[in-house]
């Protein structure tokens, strides 16, 4: 049928004959995003933490005097092979380990689940790099694990017997899914809690067991959920350095070290970086493609605990053990032999020089959280008070640099800091005759400013969500009451927040302590940090002495996760 036309519509014409012009302006021209002081302050930030991810990916195109051919037809295939069989081995490890430990502690009732609950999330504090390390020493073939096998069965020599070798891809691969499988389960966990108790117990009512309703019902519904926690676990495998350099695994991390060190490419080195880059983006295209038509709806009022399983006899120690295992080896057996090191040798291990790195490690992460948190309540509260879609674009450019790996961001800040500092001592050197060599680079600066571009998110995402507790009203009636934007944000925002605001230096904090590839690659002169001092002392097999820092290293980080477990639990309880 063909809708007639307005003219003939005497009514509406009459109607639209009597509005105001403005309105038919307004639809017709453009309205451009307003411009403040807020808008701007986001946009130079966001350029600046971008700055290093531009630069790298700026690199493809530059000349890189052959060594990127030499790379790609020696290493190049070997980096590549490497890295997706970790992504493949880590996202099986991880899915089955985080999936099936989320469905037990939240369906399920034995001996222990409640306590499982917070648990599992625990070994998320170890970093990969530490197992590999401990488990290195512990499983070798001078290890107690090998002695004992020898002295039970009376085998000789290595070729009397087998016995995997933990330095390899299938021991990196288990490392990680140790130490990353809580991303998946801390998601399955909260999507299986709340799912609707009404489809569960009408998969039940219809004949359904426990598993039938787990793969026809719960884990279709769970997939987003899964599929963000997997993508966060391959993000982090891909960045590692320490795990895969240490067990002998080329992969692009360990690529982009040697071609800058070892052969001086800087231009190679980033080339490479951008490659890696191409990696993460695939894998962030894929988590969004993935759940393009994964859209489900339920009843808010509906969203309770089911009717658990309760578990008995063979089952509930079966679970038991699923849950048990991988706190004991992420967490419990490595934690319990850094720590037996460092007592039976406390003279080695805390002597001065343990006192000097620590206080390193603790400025550089105080610093950064401390730089982060500010940061990211400017970016934050800026994004809440212009609400346009441009500065919202800005935050989202700031916050990228978390899904890129530290040596790639490394990368991207030493080429340009190099340059400007190599220009400038030349121009200087002309003018004055004197040569006051570099200025910014390997300077604490330019390694904070790598740790704010790599970890910003962190601080960002937790900001943010302290922010959207507070409602837009309390905004209103503080601009009523003459307070500006500024005033209203250090007055009333910040210590609304506090807890908000505390959370969020604490995860940037631990996060500092960890990272390895940037620190590694761009610490001063003759300022180690116990992160760089355990991977040293580790290639040189002196476990004994690295076993302090990464001890503390591994108490620090517990420190979050034990704070993520209590609030999530108090909230679920709440």
């Amino acid at each position: 049928m063909q809708r007639p036309a307005i003219a003939d519509n005497k009514p509406i014409a009459l109607l639209l004959t009597a509005l105001p012009m403005t309105i038919d302006l307004s639809r017709t021209t453009p309205r451009l995003p307003r411009i403040n002081g807020w808008t701007v302050t986001v946009w130079l930030i966001a350029l600046l933490v971008a700055s290093p991810i531009l630069v790298v990916l700026g690199s493809v195109l530059s000349p890189s005097e052959g060594v990127f051919s030499h790379l790609a037809s020696t290493v190049l295939t070997q980096y590549i092979t490497h890295s997706l069989l970790l992504m493949v081995g880590v996202g099986v490890g991880v899915l089955v380990i985080g999936i099936g430990t989320a469905w037990l502690v939240t369906m399920c009732r034995f001996p222990g689940s409640r306590l499982f609950e917070w648990a599992l999330l625990l070994p998320l504090a170890a970093p990969a790099y530490l197992l590999a390390y401990t488990y290195t020493d512990w499983l070798d073939y001078y290890g107690p694990v090998q002695f004992w096998l020898r002295s039970q069965f009376g085998w000789q020599s290595v070729s009397d017997y087998w016995f995997p070798d933990v330095r390899s891809v299938g021991g990196a691969i288990a490392m990680f899914s140790l130490t990353l499988y809580p991303y998946v389960y801390m998601l399955a966990r909260v999507a299986f809690l709340e799912q609707s108790v009404c489809t569960l117990e009408a998969s039940r009512s219809l004949g359904c067991g426990p598993w039938r309703s787990f793969f026809r019902v719960a884990l279709p519904l769970a997939r987003p959920a899964i599929i963000a926690g997997l993508s966060l676990a391959l993000m982090e495998t891909l960045s590692d350095f320490g795990t895969v350099d240490y067990f002998g695994v080329s992969t692009f991390t360990t690529g982009i070290y040697r071609t800058w060190f070892g052969m001086g490419a800087r231009v190679a080195a980033a080339q490479l970086s951008a490659m890696l880059m191409v990696f993460i983006l695939i894998l962030i295209v894929l988590e969004r493609w993935s759940r393009r038509q994964a859209k489900y709806y339920q009843a808010k009022n509906s969203v309770q605990r089911p009717q658990a399983y309760e578990l008995q006899g063979l089952r509930a120690w079966g679970a038991i053990a699923t849950c048990g295992l991988p706190i004991t080896l992420g967490l419990l057996l490595p934690g319990g032999l850094l720590a037996h090191m460092t007592l039976t040798h406390l003279e080695e291990t805390l002597d001065n020089r343990f006192l000097e790195l620590a206080q390193h490690s603790l400025i550089l992460a105080g610093l950064t959280a401390g730089i982060g948190v500010v940061v990211a309540l400017v970016l934050g509260y800026g994004e809440r008070l212009s609400k346009q879609r441009a500065v919202s674009l800005g935050v989202r450019l700031a916050s990228m640099g978390y899904a890129v790996p530290g040596a790639v961001i490394a990368v991207g800040i030493l080429i340009p800091v190099v340059r400007f500092d190599q220009g400038l001592s030349a121009w200087i050197e002309a003018a004055t005759g004197n040569n006051i060599g570099l200025i910014l680079s390997g300077t604490i600066t330019a390694l904070i400013f790598a740790y704010l571009v790599r970890f910003l998110a962190v601080a960002l995402g937790t900001v943010e969500s302290g922010l959207g507790k507070i409602r837009p009203t309390i905004d209103d009636a503080a601009r009523s009451l003459g307070c500006s934007p500024t005033k209203t944000l250090v007055k009333i925002h910040t210590p609304l927040m506090a807890s908000s605001l505390l959370t969020a230096v604490m995860l940037v904090f631990v996060d500092v302590m960890k990272e390895l590839p940037a620190t590694l690659v761009m610490r001063p002169f003759n300022f180690d940090t116990l992160a760089v001092r355990v991977y040293q002392y580790a290639s040189d097999e002196r476990l004994v002495e690295a076993s302090a820092p990464a001890l503390m290293i591994l108490l620090v980080g517990l420190l979050p996760v034990i704070l993520l477990s209590w609030r999530i639990t108090r909230e679920r309880n709440a």
